[in-house]
């Protein structure tokens, strides 16, 4: 959907995001998130059923559960409900906020939602980078960044720049996925399920491969909703997604002029197919190392919640899709 298209449209659009925020504010930055992953699903039953992708442009990464408005909101909401005293940790983006009985945290959720959702579209209108990188993950983080500043305080919390970047018992991200034997082998995997996810769903029916990557995009993010009632679940979403990602945008390039997806494949295609999916291990695999690398630069060094996935996947889009139009 072209927002821009029509003052009415944007206006439509910023009252559906700031709701989004809102709602994402009220049952917590995380659930948001999750529903998020399972209106990616849902989108995807629309475009099988249909062949329109207004599920993933509105639903799923639009004004409705996109994570730079839901998500984001939440955030924000629960950075403003720590500098009020209403809460004990300004990252925790778990808490329904709604909990607390405060209108006017969630109104910081709505704020944040329609900010997110005109800066995510002004972004996608910046020529070529627009449309070479994740407006929406680049959005989540910038967000996020001004939340901070809103909490006071600096970027960096006075304990942090004492410890550096090492995270420790109170200052760390995920302790099970924080080591590099940890995350690389959990993205090399992941990556090469969501890399051979989204090669046979662009072989399997024609249109599928524009949005093959944001699949397994969309487990991930419903496992963060598992993450948040306890079990400690790997987070993967920028793994999978840049995995995915990779892996269709390589294939092809790999298989030689006319190529076509949905077409007859042989054993030329397959074989391309094959390194398609290492490809895509490896690009997870380097996704999953800036995360890290942005989960002790900045998430771990403060008070309040800057999204290490999101951290990673604009960049890592953008190296994707810059490789790829080089070639």
């Amino acid at each position: 959907m072209d927002f821009f298209s029509s003052v009415p449209l944007l206006v439509f659009g910023i009252l559906a995001a700031a709701a989004g925020g809102w709602f994402g504010a009220a049952i917590g930055g995380n659930f948001s998130f999750g529903i998020a992953g399972v209106a990616v699903m849902v989108s995807w039953g629309i475009l099988a059923a249909t062949g329109d992708t207004v599920g993933f442009d509105y639903i799923a990464f639009g004004p409705f559960t996109g994570p730079h408005v839901g998500f984001a909101g939440g955030v924000a909401a629960a950075a403003y409900a720590y500098k009020r005293g209403y809460i004990d940790s300004g990252r925790d983006v778990v808490l329904p906020l709604a909990s607390l009985g405060k209108p006017d945290v969630l109104l910081v959720g709505a704020g944040f939602g329609a900010g997110g959702f005109l800066v995510q579209q002004g972004i996608a209108q910046i020529p070529w980078f627009g449309s070479n990188t994740d407006a929406v993950a680049l959005t989540v983080v910038l967000s996020a960044l001004v939340a901070r500043l809103l909490v006071g305080g600096g970027m960096v919390h006075s304990e942090r720049k004492e410890n550096g970047w090492a995270p420790s018992e109170k200052w760390r991200w995920l302790e099970w996925q924080e080591k590099p034997s940890q995350y690389l082998s959990i993205a090399f995997f992941v990556g090469i399920l969501a890399a051979a996810v989204s090669i046979v769903l662009g072989h399997a029916f024609e249109g599928a491969a524009a949005n093959a990557h944001t699949f397994t995009f969309g487990i991930s993010a419903i496992c963060i909703i598992f993450l948040s009632l306890g079990a400690n679940m790997p987070v993967t979403h920028h793994m999978t997604i840049i995995g995915g990602l990779a892996a269709a945008k390589f294939m092809p390039i790999l298989a030689g002029e006319g190529f076509s997806w949905t077409g007859e494949w042989g054993s030329g295609e397959w074989t391309a197919a094959l390194i398609a999916v290492l490809i895509g291990a490896v690009f997870a695999m380097i996704s999953a190392t800036i995360a890290e690398l942005g989960a002790r630069w900045v998430h771990n060094r403060g008070d309040t919640h800057i999204d290490p996935p999101a951290f990673a996947i604009w960049p890592s889009t953008t190296l994707v899709l810059g490789i790829v139009a080089f070639l």
